[in-house]
């Protein structure tokens, strides 16, 4: 027994390095393996917490229950994936030093050295820096979370993850973009607060206008108040009134608040139901032609409203 012992000893002293490194490496991906599974735990209890307080079978329903329950939830995601790269990037570096040091490197020295080398590499180190830097910005401040509709300048998509130097997002078509966080200039968001259903209807010229605002108006306050969009609809619709006029046609403005997630669902009703409306009227409608918002003078209320 003795002998088994000593020849372990010997056996240790001889690979005494190697041992060390493997264990340093079996160590970082233990402690790797535990911090992500409770970052994973965490993000997991405050979102099934968020469900439950709401009735919620899954996120997406949330969008009946308060704003704040939403962002909380996107909020946590997009901070556990945050988090998740940066322990895995702190403990890989931990870990490449240690292993430096049982090489019999001089660890103080390369760091020294480093240094020097950084600021030699500076320059062209910078955009990375600035890639990191500006992605804990955005997190920091909210300005997008895992889940939102975003605009992004270069794409527009879901975020479907925030890492430290790239936001990858999801476009219509199913394209997924990296976008690096030092290229995004402005972040334009579409999950947040609440959502504006805009319909620029145009009827023919000789239409009786009273009329038809009226059943238009008419036809948006059904919808609202209706079992099933009651939820999506947070204000009551209104008509902004004559918005152009054309030798063709006049263009009258519907605008309907929603929630963020439902601009779309509520907006294609919204039509199906002005549509039939004003078949009962008997107005025919001309042709369309795309009206698009540019500028805040374009969104500026109407009569008096909020």
């Amino acid at each position: 027994m003795n002998d088994f012992f000593t020849n372990l000893g010997n056996f240790y002293v001889s690979y005494q390095h190697l041992l060390n490194i493997v264990f340093i490496v079996l160590g970082a991906l233990i402690v790797r393996w535990i911090l992500l599974r409770s970052v994973d735990r965490v993000v997991k209890r405050v979102v099934t917490g968020v469900k439950k307080k709401h009735d919620a079978a899954d996120t997406q329903a949330i969008i009946a229950s308060p704003v704040a329950a939403v962002r909380v939830v996107q909020r946590t995601r997009t901070m556990g994936s945050v988090l998740s790269n940066l322990i895995t990037w702190a403990i890989m570096v931990f870990a490449f030093i240690l292993i430096l040091g049982e090489l019999q490197f001089q660890v103080t020295a390369i760091v020294a050295s480093a240094g020097v080398l950084g600021a030699a590499l500076g320059f062209g180190a910078q955009n990375v820096i600035k890639d990191m830097l500006n992605g804990l910005f955005m997190v920091v401040e909210d300005q997008l979370g895992v889940g939102d509709v975003v605009d992004l300048g270069p794409a527009t998509g879901v975020v479907e993850a925030v890492g430290i130097r790239v936001t990858t997002l999801r476009d219509v078509n199913g394209t997924l973009w990296f976008v690096r966080n030092g290229e995004i200039l402005r972040v334009g968001n579409m999950s947040q607060g609440w959502s504006r259903v805009i319909i620029d209807l145009a009827v023919p010229y000789d239409t009786d206008i009273d009329a038809v605002q009226a059943r238009m108006l008419e036809t948006a306050n059904d919808l609202a108040e209706s079992e099933k969009w009651r939820s999506r609809v947070i204000e009551r619709p209104e008509i902004w009134g004559l918005e152009s006029i054309s030798a063709e046609a006049l263009v009258i403005r519907l605008v309907v608040k929603t929630r963020t997630n439902s601009k779309d669902d509520v907006a294609r009703e919204l039509r199906m139901l002005l549509k039939r409306a004003l078949d009962d009227m008997g107005v025919h409608l001309p042709s369309l032609n795309s009206i698009v918002l540019t500028g805040f003078e374009g969104a500026a209320p109407r009569g008096g409203t909020r």
